[in-house]
């Protein structure tokens, strides 16, 4: 989904400390307000001291831009509605992208657990990036490259930012991240297979291809949703200690509302 607003290179970041975790698996899909309604919700409890894995996917397909992207210049909106694609802006910062066939994780919790935004940051893809090597999945983290492109520089997957999950030259997993007082949401797509030139083709002005991969081409065979998520899952209550339990979630009507209303996706 574009870096979040906070980067770096691929430095040992620490585990967080024991606590209860909330696991979401949502295999069915959702429109895109939907799924930032219960993101942002998920970020809501983190602030009361809860922390949450999510993972789901997306129906419709739908083109997300970040917070503070300008889409109103970047994109075309008239072909995008010609199209008839789903659109929502995220409550994250980080650039524009198409989500059709990935998993999407979100990870809430109290910012403290991580020791900071960005050992929150690298924590969450180093834990990404081990699953996904138990698929069988080369995979590194991103070192710190030239100055990070921002939001208005064009689709999230044209270039990997320090710290994400790339396989030589190319990103695998795109993420954002927000702070909201003292808790943090990170969220990102992992891509089952590619499909980000969409993102090209609805852009105003000359733009980069997309540098994606996906884990179909690195593996040579169609990945599931239920492969790649059952994988993440015990990849993440293997390094992150606690007690987890499985819980369901539906988005809160207001949020919903405000995801989902054209002049917040459009607002800038």
């Amino acid at each position: 989904m574009g870096a979040g607003e906070s980067r770096r290179t691929a430095e040992p970041a620490p585990a967080p400390t024991a606590t209860e975790w909330s696991l979401v698996i949502d295999p069915d899909g959702r429109t895109g307000a939907e799924n930032m309604a219960i993101d942002w919700a998920l970020l809501r409890a983190a602030q009361r001291g809860s922390a949450c894995l999510r993972l789901y996917c997306w129906k419709p397909p739908c083109l997300s831009f970040g917070r503070h992207e300008p889409a109103l210049v970047r994109y075309d909106r008239k072909r995008i509605a010609t199209l008839g694609l789903d659109t929502v802006r995220r409550p994250t910062g980080g650039r524009a992208v198409w989500h059709e066939h990935e998993v999407t994780y979100a990870v809430a919790a109290p910012a403290e657990m991580f020791g900071s935004l960005q050992d929150a940051y690298i924590a969450i893809h180093r834990m990404l990036a081990g699953a996904l090597r138990r698929l069988g999945a080369d995979v590194g983290l991103a070192e710190r490259p030239r100055p990070a492109a921002g939001p208005g520089a064009g689709a999230c997957f044209a270039a990997p930012a320090g710290g994400e999950i790339v396989s030589g030259a190319r990103k695998l997993v795109g993420s954002a991240q927000v702070r909201e007082g003292t808790a943090f949401l990170q969220h990102g797509s992992i891509l089952l297979r590619d499909g980000q030139e969409l993102v090209t083709a609805v852009t105003r002005q000359a733009a980069p291809r997309p540098s994606a991969t996906a884990l179909a081409a690195l593996l040579g065979r169609p990945m599931t949703f239920k492969e790649v998520s059952d994988v993440v899952a015990t990849a993440a209550q293997s390094a992150w200690t606690g007690r987890w339990q499985h819980i369901g979630i539906e988005p809160d009507p207001s949020d919903l509302a405000r995801f989902g209303d054209d002049s917040w996706t459009w607002r800038r």
